[in-house]
């Protein structure tokens, strides 16, 4: 019997609706039931069917009559793909590729060269080796134009292309033909490739206080976080006043990730409360005994650029006022987003609870309000106030909690004066002038305040002992 095209959508569409209505596999389903009229004939499901004939007959039109052949496959994701983003900004759908690189992102490693890469006139240019990879062991400089790869020119190919040429399994060869400045001839270079670690904490003593900057949450952050805070301690001995946790611009990453750093500084108490469509699906992660930073004052920095785990970090610390926050409102995304593998077709990413923080605050389209408002420029405040959850099509709407009361949160003590000192900013850097990057202390208001702040919290702590 012949089955046409459309005819065969709509039956695994079908399929799949009715195997979850069941909660059944619908590979089981199929093979006891070849027949679906029992099920279609539900009246609270025959629209839902003749909506799916809908889809069919317009992908049989798009296939029959665009003025250019189509990719079924292309058709079809990004119909599956504008099914979910319709839902809310952070739902979608990801084709194998791109929920490949997302692994790596999360996982925080992967095989390659440890390098920093740009695009630049059709060339890969280095911003910067990274420390002890095979590239800096290489010689690969800041400023290096990576011209062809394996032989063949990088002419052509998108950034991320040319990314994914440059990756692979540890111990295997690449070639590489670099153009640099002052050098007469092409350079080339054979690198083999190891295992690259995404550095998402990066560290520094700042003469008594601890300066812990994280960009990511990964697989690798709680370990680095508990590196970083035994080596600060282990150099600041009896100086070390405590410490500045920078999570500006942290888009946020793994749940799980944001409950063991937040675990770490504190002993007892609720972390996070997770709260889905269902009450029995409901969770809360609760701090173990034990504190890596032996009770040393922390100073946490945030702005509208820190989001989702940055924002949770931040409020469970904020709550339980194990630290002071400061900086200006966060990003606001209270969401968390599961990912589904589908096998051999990529995954989704579906929204699939709201987060509070141990107060009972959702901070879902508000963000976290820091106790200190401490700009990093005079304006910023007002700058970031445009680039907001709440400003996102179709963005979740604050619940208030579920209609539950939060807790009051007491104000910190702050050392006197501290407020009114942190309420002069400098002017935005002129035409011509270099941006301020973070963790620039001489150039970095934000840290400059965070850093006097927690020696003034260390003064009071003395005094209270």
């Amino acid at each position: 019997m012949k089955v046409s095209f459309r005819s065969a959508l709509l039956a695994a569409a079908i399929a799949f609706g009715a195997g979850a209505a069941l909660n059944h596999p619908v590979g089981d389903w199929l093979g006891a039931r070849l027949g679906l009229g029992a099920l279609a004939q539900d009246g609270g499901r025959a629209d839902t069917y003749r909506l799916l004939s809908l889809f069919g007959d317009v992908f049989e039109r798009i296939r029959a009559e665009y003025v250019e052949p189509v990719n079924d496959r292309e058709v079809i994701e990004a119909a599956i793909n504008g099914m979910l983003t319709s839902l809310d900004p952070h739902s979608g759908y990801m084709n194998p590729r791109t929920f490949r690189d997302m692994q790596v992102q999360t996982r925080g490693e992967f095989g390659g060269l440890g390098i920093e890469v740009t695009q630049e006139n059709g060339y890969i240019k280095v911003i910067s080796p990274i420390d002890d990879t095979p590239a800096f062991r290489a010689g690969v400089k800041a400023g290096d134009l990576i011209t062809h790869i394996d032989g063949r020119s990088v002419q052509g190919l998108t950034l991320n292309e040319a990314v994914e040429r440059m990756r692979g399994p540890p111990r295997t060869e690449i070639k590489l033909t670099i153009r640099r400045e002052g050098a007469a001839q092409p350079i080339q270079m054979t690198i083999v490739r190891d295992i690259i670690r995404i550095q998402s904490v990066r560290a520094r003593l700042e003469d008594d206080v601890g300066y812990i900057r994280i960009t990511s949450f990964n697989e690798q952050t709680d370990a680095g976080l508990r590196r970083a805070v035994q080596q600060l301690r282990s150099q600041g001995g009896t100086r070390l006043k405590g410490f500045v946790i920078d999570m500006r611009n942290n888009p946020g990453g793994l749940l799980d990730q944001a409950v063991s750093v937040s675990d770490d500084f504190l002993d007892q108490g609720e972390i996070v409360s997770t709260r889905a469509r269902r009450p029995e699906d409901a969770q809360r992660y609760n701090a173990k005994p034990g504190d890596i930073a032996g009770g040393l004052p922390l100073v946490v920095l945030i702005n509208g650029g820190s989001a989702s785990a940055s924002e949770i970090v931040a409020g469970a610390l904020q709550d339980h006022r194990r630290a002071v926050v400061i900086g200006t409102r966060s990003f606001g995304k209270g969401s968390v987003q599961t990912v589904m593998p589908l096998p051999g077709n990529g995954a989704i990413r579906l929204t699939t609870a709201r987060y509070y923080t141990p107060s009972g605050r959702s901070i879902q389209a508000t963000g976290i309000q820091p106790d200190v408002v401490v700009e990093l420029y005079e304006g910023e405040a007002r700058a970031e106030a445009r680039d907001r959850e709440a400003n996102l099509n179709r963005a979740l709407s604050n619940d208030g909690g579920n209609g539950a009361r939060p807790a009051p949160i007491a104000p910190p003590a702050l050392p006197p004066g501290f407020v009114e000192a942190s309420s002069s900013p400098p002017k935005p850097p002129g035409e011509g002038q270099p941006p301020i990057q973070f963790g620039d202390v001489a150039r970095d208001y934000q840290l400059q305040r965070a850093i006097e702040l927690v020696r003034g919290l260390a003064v009071m702590r003395r005094a209270s002992n």
